[in-house]
């Protein structure tokens, strides 16, 4: 049982840490290409410490789940209308 136990865990760890430990730009990018690709438009990603995501929508997490992507709708420019 406890030999059983330990090959779970022994196969788990790896796939686990490399799925957090993914360097926060080239996930951002990845995120960024799938969101492109559905069509979404005027958003924002940004790389976060993980106590700073704060009511964000959190899309990822990297750097070993030390860093959080989050997702924001672009605030979208007004024309001047004074010119």
């Amino acid at each position: 049982m406890k030999r059983s136990l330990f090959l779970i865990v022994a196969v788990m760890m790896p796939v686990a840490s490399a799925l957090a430990a993914k360097p926060c730009e080239e996930l951002k990018t990845e995120i960024a290409a799938k969101m492109d690709a559905k069509g979404v438009k005027n958003y924002v990603l940004e790389i976060v410490a993980d106590d700073q995501a704060g009511d964000k929508k959190v899309v990822g997490s990297c750097d070993g789940g030390t860093k959080k992507i989050v997702y924001s709708k672009a605030q979208e420019t007004q024309p001047d209308a004074s010119k």
